[in-house]
């Protein structure tokens, strides 16, 4: 469309050339506005700052032959757990410390052998014709 044209049809609508439009949420349509609306919609300003910002987590740079070794971990104890586990004493690895993993291992036999006989006598009852 040519601009002379685009000019004309403009105006006989009411619509300036220098006007700026932004979509209202309210009305939802088009509504006119300033430029700055218009360009930065809800409010959002262009983010143009001239200073850098402030460094946060501002640590000295270290080369690798300054930093220290930390020992986090502390001592490896693998090889004694492993001697200590792998003893040939007849007891099954799961029990080899003690009272807490035989309750452990009792607790979790008698969880098992209540499950199944409660699953059995509810397979039992459900396969029972209900009697009217």
């Amino acid at each position: 469309m040519a601009p002379a044209l685009r000019t004309h049809r403009l105006l006989e609508v009411g619509v300036r050339d220098d006007m700026y439009y932004k979509y209202s949420g309210f009305t939802q349509k088009l509504a006119g506005s300033w430029a700055s609306a218009a360009y930065s919609p809800q409010g959002l300003k262009p983010v143009a700052s001239s200073e850098a910002p402030p460094i946060i987590f501002a640590t000295p740079t270290k080369f690798a032959s300054e930093t220290a070794t930390y020992d986090y971990a502390g001592k490896n104890k693998v090889p004694q757990l492993q001697k200590f586990f792998q003893k040939a004493d007849g007891i099954p690895v799961h029990l080899k410390q003690g009272l807490p993993d035989q309750m452990l291992y009792r607790t979790t036999m008698a969880l098992t052998l209540g499950g199944t006989i409660y699953c059995l006598i509810a397979l039992y009852m459900a396969s029972q014709p209900k009697n009217k």
